[in-house]
């Protein structure tokens, strides 16, 4: 098993909608992402995936979200743009713009600083994200 990852990163601001705090004031933040794809045996270059497919796929995703208003795209109108929200629209976003391969998408880690993140595995009842 092969677990093959990219790390990137976006500029872009938000609220959280009804949140207790200061998070429901517009602010913005300079999110790290690393996406990593799971391959289960190597293509006949001896590679899981290209490192270039991959890169392209998830620059178009974050260019969705590079230097937005999170609020305003679509896909958050019905949902706040948490770490946790946004690492499922990533997630979905790659998982279906990847060409086929024998590999998959395996995770999207979302770093919100330096010190704070989390890993998303691609659950489909988290936040009621299935399907949108």
């Amino acid at each position: 098993m092969f677990d093959i990852f990219i790390k990137t990163h976006f500029a872009g601001a938000h609220h959280l909608r009804d949140y207790p705090g200061d998070c429901e004031t517009p602010h913005g933040h300079n999110w790290k992402v690393q996406v990593t794809v799971r391959a289960a045996e190597l293509d006949q270059c001896g590679m899981g995936i290209d490192f270039t497919v991959l890169k392209r796929v998830v620059k178009e995703v974050i260019d969705l979200l590079d230097h937005k208003d999170l609020n305003t795209l679509p896909w958050f109108q019905d949902r706040n743009p948490s770490s946790e929200h946004i690492a499922a629209f990533i997630f979905q976003r790659v998982q279906a713009a990847l060409p086929a391969g024998p590999y998959s998408i395996f995770s999207v880690r979302v770093m919100e600083t330096d010190k704070q993140g989390l890993v998303y595995y691609g659950d489909p009842v988290i936040g009621g994200v299935s399907g949108s």
